[in-house]
């Protein structure tokens, strides 16, 4: 075990062994280095992780991004890109810059509120509201990790300009708490809708997004199915490259009785995440090989995620 500090945080290092065989995936500008370990599998696309992703920081590497709230408005540039005010309510986090007509190349021109500067990638969420109040975020948190039994030598560095959505917007029954879940503070339990949460572990909104690429689009048009959930520690062969699997934590600093409580994009059902990959690609592909490929934890909050 070897401790690290790194860009202010404590950094604990377990070094194992790795093996990786560079190739090049054509249709994309990003070279992508495929381990040959890497697993792919002949079965249906997944909807989901295996399980909801829990417990205590440091079972698998890591690397992570904290953000507070840089703006909102009623823009997407995912959905709907070139038109300002088309969207409900969003909440911005990273790229201070993100509008309607945001693009990779003016992203990574901008400026980020993140604490890694490299990150000028964009996220955002459905604004939470009581009633008519905008419920303002403490922070956020972009948890970069391995897919649940996922080699961690065989993840690979998102390419630029990747766009994700996961979640959905437009759900009327339960989402699966492995994609989108809320929780109090660093609890591990998840629940489908918001729990009663004491005011030292306030509320917070979890979506876990795709894992798996399918190697040539960097988006799709329903912005999902470029992506998909790695299962059982592989990925489909549809979908055969495995990225870092981001989980985006919204700390809401709110506590006490949920009721009341929306998104902008409707009920609490709907819960959901948007990410633009703007990283500068080489802080990106460090931050891979140093924390993923050699098994690795790079920064922790908290004792859970």
């Amino acid at each position: 075990m070897i401790s690290v500090v790194r860009g202010g945080r404590l950094t604990i290092a377990v070094l194992l062994s790795l093996s990786v065989v560079a190739c090049t995936r054509a249709g994309n500008d990003a070279s992508t280095t495929v381990s040959d370990s890497t697993a792919v599998l002949n079965r249906p696309l997944a909807d989901a992780p295996d399980k909801p992703v829990a417990g205590p920081q440091g079972r698998v590497p890591q690397f992570l991004v904290e953000c507070p709230l840089s703006h909102t408005s009623y823009d997407d540039p995912i959905v709907f890109p070139n038109a300002p005010d088309a969207s409900h309510l969003h909440m911005f986090f990273g790229n201070n810059g993100t509008d309607a007509a945001s693009t990779y190349e003016s992203l990574l021109a901008g400026t980020t509120n993140c604490d890694q500067p490299a990150d000028t990638a964009a996220y955002w969420v459905p604004a939470l509201m009581q009633g008519d109040t905008l419920i303002t975020p403490i922070k956020s948190v972009a948890y970069y990790r391995p897919g649940e039994g996922v080699d961690p030598t065989a993840v690979q560095p998102y390419p630029p300009g990747l766009k994700i959505v996961a979640g959905d917007g437009d759900a009327e029954q339960a989402q699966n708490t492995a994609v989108v879940a809320f929780t109090c503070g660093t609890a591990i339990r998840r629940e489908v809708l918001p729990p009663s949460c004491p005011e030292h572990r306030p509320l917070r909104m979890m979506v876990t997004f795709p894992d798996c690429w399918d190697g040539v689009n960097v988006d799709s048009d329903d912005h999902a199915s470029h992506m998909t959930y790695s299962s059982g520690g592989a990925c489909p062969a549809t979908h055969p490259v495995a990225v870092a699997q981001l989980q985006f934590s919204v700390d809401y600093g709110y506590s006490g009785d949920p009721a009341g409580l929306s998104l902008s994009s409707g009920s609490m059902l709907t819960g959901h995440a948007d990410f633009f990959n703007s990283w500068a690609q080489n802080k990106l592909v460090a931050e891979i090989k140093t924390c993923l490929h050699r098994k690795v934890v790079c920064g922790i909050t908290s004792g859970r995620v």
